[in-house]
């Protein structure tokens, strides 16, 4: 009897390394499959910017199978449920998938192996888009880590990550038909145009994260640690995106970079992926924590709710020009640079004292690399309520972080025409230019640019007097 496996695709939106259908190439006939399930998603589903850019993703796909002679079959529904369809369908036997790590996924996948297991099939996972896996790095008491410095280390003890796998060459059985939905059937795209920054700024797919990739090799990568925290430059990779959807793997990153580098050269960057696998570390150990602090005395911390500063905050318009060039190039190109990131945060938690979860809400719903673990460890680290998490009185002034990371004000302007004009001087901190230099620019505050929502230092003092409350409510 001939042997058939469904490839389950998810967040492995690729051909090259991708361990789960290089097993099925070798089996017999392969059913590349993927479906829509938002209802499965939990509390977190996708927000506009990732349906955008899993529409493109899934096209780019499409015609990466297109090229092993493999059709991309389409389901919407409960994940179960379509799978059990496409066996009755196709007459499979297996069903192979990549590992996730999120815990409503941990949940359906458990269901789902037990399931087709109990009905004779097959079920298969393989290693996910990490480089070691959750459970794999652990201290010598068996337990989670929960600082970076000593989870880099014991990473780096042990062998290197496994090096990435080519894409089939081909596959041993012949083609199954099987009835499939368009991807436009998903109705992913926006009816609006609100897109049109995002779809000028990125390209999804495997072929232009590759693409990015290179770039980066040969440009960025050479001088990383001086640059990547300077948003006014190009001294990024932005393969987070890619790496999210699985358009690239983590690994292959890894191998190309380290080649191109060697081990020393490429550290700093390589050690931003130790980060990316800490984060999943970390939910995979702690799954609460999306919604709730690792540090449970800051379940008592005195947030604010006030949907006016949150609303000011989300548009760009604090008066920060540093915080509102972030939320600017957020808004309209689904990314962020990680330094702005930073800085826009602490503006929320620390300067308006508004609960990290609206920003962890608000980042969901606008990234391209919208990533429940990276999300949560980054909010988490900035508000001081997670592991490795900043100390809460490391309050970022949005004023000398511009002004040490964007020096020439490039970024600010770019994102922030209204002020563009003034002198580099004045750039960070418009409110203190002198009136003929605010009439010369053409700046009008109050007017053309907002005042100042809050006052820096006075929000700070507040800050650190919130975090003595729950000091002393221990």
């Amino acid at each position: 009897m001939a042997k058939v496996t469904i490839v389950w695709m998810r967040q492995d939106l690729r051909i090259e390394d991708h361990p789960a259908l290089d097993a099925a190439a070798q089996r017999g006939s392969v059913i590349p499959l993927y479906i829509w399930s938002p209802q499965e998603e939990g509390h977190w589903p996708l927000g506009g910017a990732s349906k955008w850019w899993l529409h493109h993703s899934l096209k780019s796909l499409e015609n990466d199978l297109r090229s092993l002679g493999l059709p991309l079959i389409i389901r919407k529904g409960k994940s179960l449920d379509c799978l059990r369809d496409v066996i009755k369908e196709t007459n499979a036997d297996a069903v192979f998938w990549s590992r996730r790590y999120e815990p409503y996924a941990i949940k359906r996948d458990i269901q789902v192996k037990s399931k087709l297991s109990e009905e004779g099939l097959l079920a298969k996972s393989f290693p996910g888009n990490v480089l070691y896996e959750p459970w794999s790095i652990q201290n010598k008491q068996g337990k989670p880590f929960q600082v970076f410095t000593f989870f880099w280390k014991n990473c780096l003890a042990k062998e290197q990550p496994l090096a990435p796998l080519s894409a089939p060459i081909g596959v041993k059985g012949k083609i199954v038909e099987v009835d499939s939905l368009h991807i436009e059937d998903l109705k992913l795209l926006p009816t609006t145009s609100w897109d049109e920054g995002i779809a000028h700024t990125w390209k999804p797919g495997s072929v232009y994260a590759k693409e990015f990739l290179s770039y980066f090799l040969e440009g960025g990568a050479h001088d990383y640690n001086e640059r990547r925290d300077r948003p006014d430059l190009p001294g990024v990779s932005r393969l987070s995106p890619y790496l999210h959807f699985g358009e690239i793997s983590v690994r292959m990153v890894w191998d190309e970079i380290v080649k191109k580098l060697g081990f020393q050269e490429a550290e700093p960057y390589l050690r931003q992926l130790g980060w990316r696998d800490f984060a999943y570390h970390l939910l995979y150990h702690f799954p609460k924590t999306p919604e709730e602090p690792l540090r449970q005395e800051f379940a008592y911390f005195p947030w604010k709710e006030n949907k006016k500063l949150l609303k000011v905050w989300q548009k760009g318009m604090t008066g920060y020009p540093f915080v509102d060039a972030g939320m600017r190039q957020l808004w309209m190109t689904g990314w962020m640079h990680n330094r702005a990131r930073m800085v826009v945060g602490s503006f929320l938690v620390k300067d308006l004292l508004l609960p990290w979860q609206t920003g962890a809400q608000w980042f969901w719903d606008t990234l391209v690399d919208a990533d429940l673990a990276n999300n949560t460890l980054g909010w988490q680290w900035v508000a001081g309520s997670g592991a490795d998490a900043a100390p809460y009185f490391r309050i970022f002034n949005p004023i000398t972080q511009g002004e040490k990371f964007d020096p020439e004000g490039s970024y600010v302007r770019k994102w922030v025409p209204e002020i563009a004009n003034l002198p580099d001087k004045w750039i960070h901190k418009p409110w203190e230019a002198p009136l003929d230099v605010l009439e010369k620019a053409g700046v009008k505050l109050g007017q053309t640019y907002p005042y100042p929502i809050v006052n820096h230092d006075e929000a700070r003092l507040a800050a650190l007097e919130a975090f003595e409350e729950i000091k002393a409510a221990r």
